[in-house]
């Protein structure tokens, strides 16, 4: 499979960023929701991630913080609003410093030739606050999938 992370701007407030995973759904799912694995790939080696809290059902919070390389700290935090087993996971999504600028994200774990395709929706309320979210989430994007697809291959 490509490891190339796609990026479109599918209407003036969303972002879709797309990408296939050699690895099943159910590994990139638990990737993406254990707190122990989202450790080791959520920061995209731009920092060490000190707190990841999941709590995993409609109605659960999320929240994953960041230090970065010059020591400040980067968090973000959500609710989860539908969680389907594997296949979907739709929550809010804030960064703490930005707290006017909440997206609903849906991501989805679809079966692809024995991998996953994984799409991320990102919608907000605005043009501006989803140019602001794709300028910041441009330099660590690509290596995080990238280690997303080796944890959750890694997982097997």
């Amino acid at each position: 499979m490509p490891a190339d992370t796609r990026v479109t701007l599918p209407g003036p407030a969303e972002i879709l960023i797309s990408r296939e995973l050699a690895a099943p759904p159910a590994m990139v799912y638990r990737a993406w929701t254990t707190p122990e694995l989202v450790r080791r790939w959520w920061s995209g080696g731009r920092g060490e991630v000190v707190s990841i809290d999941i709590d995993l059902r409609p109605g659960g919070a999320w929240r994953y913080v960041l230090r970065e390389p010059g020591g400040s700290l980067v968090a973000f935090r959500g609710e989860y609003r539908e969680i389907v087993p594997g296949e979907r996971i739709v929550s809010t999504e804030i960064l703490e410093t930005r707290p006017g600028a909440e997206a609903l994200t849906t991501v989805t774990f679809t079966e692809a030739g024995g991998g996953t395709q994984l799409a991320i929706l990102v919608r907000y309320a605005s043009t501006a606050d989803r140019d602001e979210h794709a300028r910041y989430m441009r330099d660590g994007l690509t290596d995080a999938m990238d280690l997303l697809e080796q944890v959750a291959g890694g997982e097997r």
